[in-house]
């Protein structure tokens, strides 16, 4: 890609953002957009200005910013919880690695990049019309000692990284902790969720057995149907054995009719319960004992919060789960497959020689300068943002099929998803050109992905730079203007007339955010000592999206469910994973520059970090994964003293001993949910 191209890329979404900020600024403040721009503060009653027109209303104003950066650590905790909060560290994380990135990639590699003599084609009079290689690695001379610049650079941002995801790794499990320790009682924490419950035959099987022994009886003489009521038979009258079997045998089948009932109501028996203890450790005690000798069955797990629960697939079988797990994963390949025919076409879009042959009809049209400039520029990462916005509810579905109890978990599973099929086919797909089997012949053999790597990444540094602006600028400014909801709520004003319905707070869409944030996180690793002009665009997008979503936190977002930052290490692992590619492309890079020492040097690097992960992995995970013993006997010991511990108890057994709560069923024809608690242990 030229620089023309990529200048007229970043013209388009630059006039793009300042359209959206600018509209934003000025329609928030229209009384008629509150329930848009801030259905939060609307949902909590906090008034929003007199509905008295005034001018300076019209007027674009740019308050909203101060208070967005200004904003604190603890009044974001307080409003949105703990996961709010991981996800702006995950920001500022992203900007200090991107800050440091630049002050070494800008000023130090790309003036070396750029007086490098290896391609010959630097054209000063016209810059733009110049190729952008002439500011990668690639235009530095190979053997030449200044690509030592390069290496120091990669030794300092790994070192940097690994410290900023240690500092950061050990702060968020302490907040995590802090936050448990300093909660109310909820019902979750001292409750485990049992599943793949066999299923309870037990009256029918007393049932049947008593009758069998009622009609034994009947057919036996009188003297033998008679049995002695007091001690040993020694004294005291004698009762009926047929009166005293008739009349259990009537209590056994009145319990019978009542079960049928309720399973016929439900339409299958549930095969699942939650069950509750006294005390936060005798639950986190009985979640790690397995139930029964087939590990399939009672399937303990903790229980998430109650407005948490994800119902459809509540009674669904250990088996059943399993095989939905192995649909998945099929759905997942067959996807990704399918996804490489836009991938192709964006690929034929950047290659204007390639797009004439295809299109020989257009040929006239895209020798037009400005034309041209677009259809390779722009056009392309346009294409691929378009059809990579319905990955993120797909994934979603299909993390929902999986079998998870609660929508948390389902956000999470699809957040890792989205991430790995956005690194697969955005990164790879666009590096690694040509079919999605050929691509996986390529890392079947180890030894030669560093040199495919070292020669495909630099040369798709143009296309990344476009894609960061109009996937990263452009779409961020449209998440603060919010224009498929200001669409919605003009036409529901203008066919219902009326304006004061219930307002519903949105959830913060963590799986459709976090994976792009993480894959710029990716880009700015993997290509600040390549393609170093690729920095400044990514700074500037961490810093729109640190203003933007610290301000929809505020007016816009409430929390659905709180994980208390269990979306951390999924941040974790994908630094770790971008790491270890830089890694294998210097390796692939100082190899084809003809600078072996180089190349060997770097080899300690991805067995350090991955020693520094496995340290990780063992000091901070298990946190993440489960509150400690220490932490719960300490936390169960502080509610002692806790006077409104007893009220809860109270409140928790007075629920559980509510008979219209029994038992735990979801019915799908009526969509409402029956639950039921087993008594406190």
């Amino acid at each position: 890609m030229l620089v023309s191209a990529l200048l007229t890329s970043v013209g388009i979404n630059f006039g793009l953002c300042v359209l959206f900020w600018t509209l934003y600024s000025s329609l928030r403040k229209q009384p008629a957009n509150y329930d848009v721009y801030a259905p939060r503060l609307l949902s909590d009653g906090q008034s929003q200005g007199s509905s008295t027109f005034r001018l300076e209303r019209l007027l674009p104003t740019p308050d909203w910013v101060r208070r967005a950066w200004q904003s604190s650590e603890e009044e974001l905790l307080s409003s949105s919880g703990l996961d709010a909060v991981v996800f702006m560290r995950i920001i500022t994380f992203s900007l200090r690695v991107i800050t440091l990135a630049v002050v070494i990639g800008v000023f130090i590699l790309l003036p070396v990049n750029f007086s490098g003599d290896q391609l010959h084609d630097v054209n000063f009079a016209n810059l733009t019309s110049s190729s952008l290689d002439i500011f990668t690695i690639s235009n530095v001379k190979d053997g030449s000692n200044r690509l030592w610049a390069h290496f120091c650079a990669v030794y300092l941002l790994t070192i940097f990284v690994c410290f900023l995801l240690y500092h950061e790794y050990k702060y968020v499990s302490s907040r995590r902790i802090s936050y448990f320790l300093s909660s109310k009682p909820q019902p979750h924490q001292f409750t485990i969720l049992v599943r793949s419950v066999p299923v309870s035959a037990g009256i029918t099987n007393d049932t049947k057995k008593l009758y069998k022994r009622l009609i034994h009886l009947q057919r036996e003489p009188t003297a033998s149907k008679s049995q002695p009521s007091s001690f040993f038979g020694l004294f005291g009258a004698k009762d009926d054995l047929v009166d005293h079997y008739e009349k259990k045998l009537e209590d056994l089948e009145e319990n019978v009719r009542l079960v049928q009932s309720d399973v016929s109501m439900a339409g299958e028996e549930v095969r699942a319960a939650f069950v509750s203890f006294k005390s936060r450790y005798g639950a986190a005690a009985a979640l790690h004992i397995q139930q029964a000798d087939n590990p399939t069955q009672m399937v303990a797990e903790q229980a998430p919060e109650p407005h948490d629960v994800y119902w459809p697939l509540f009674p669904e079988s250990f088996m059943r789960r399993w095989i939905s797990q192995l649909i998945v994963i099929v759905a997942c390949i067959l996807l990704t497959a399918l996804f490489l025919i836009p991938v192709v076409v964006v690929q034929g879009l950047t290659n204007l020689s390639q797009l004439e042959i295809w299109l020989p009809f257009l040929k006239s049209i895209l020798n037009v300068a400005f034309v041209s400039q677009v259809v390779t520029g722009y056009l392309p990462s346009l294409i691929l943002q378009l059809f990579l916005m319905m990955i993120p509810p797909i994934m979603k579905f299909l993390s929902s099929v999986q079998g998870h109890i609660s929508i948390s978990e389902i956000i999470k599973s699809a957040c890792n998803k989205v991430l790995w099929f956005t690194i697969w086919n955005i990164y790879f797909a666009n590096v690694l050109s040509g079919s999605v089997f050929s691509q996986i012949f390529i890392f079947l053999e180890p030894k030669n992905v560093p040199a495919r790597l070292a020669v495909a990444v630099p040369a798709q540094a143009s296309f990344f730079i476009a894609y960061v602006v109009t996937s990263g600028w452009t779409s961020t400014t449209l998440e603060l203007f919010r224009l498929i909801p200001l669409i919605c709520s003009l036409i529901r004003k203008c066919f219902s007339g009326n304006t004061n319905n219930e307002l519903k707070d949105p959830a913060f869409p963590y799986h459709g955010v976090l994976p792009r944030v993480l894959f710029f996180g990716l880009l700015g690793i993997t290509y600040f000592f390549l393609a170093p002009l690729i920095l400044p665009f990514l700074l500037v997008y961490f810093c729109l999206a640190y203003t933007i979503y610290s301000n929809q936190f505020i007016n816009v977002y409430a929390p659905l469910y709180e994980t208390a930052g269990k979306f951390w290490p999924i941040v974790h692992n994908s630094m770790i994973f971008s790491l270890l590619l830089m890694h294998a492309i210097a390796v692939g890079i100082f190899t084809l520059k003809k600078l072996p020492l180089a190349s060997s040097l770097v080899f300690p690097l991805p067995v350090i970090t991955l020693i520094f992960n496995a340290y990780c992995r063992k000091r901070f995970l298990p946190i993440f994964v489960a509150y400690s013993a220490e932490t719960l006997i300490k936390k169960d010991r502080e509610d002692i003293n806790d006077a409104t511990t007893a009220e809860f108890f109270n409140k928790l057994v007075a629920a559980y001993q509510d008979p219209a709560l029994l038992p735990m069923q979801y019915s799908s024809d009526s969509n409402r949910e029956r639950t039921s608690l087993l008594s406190p242990v």
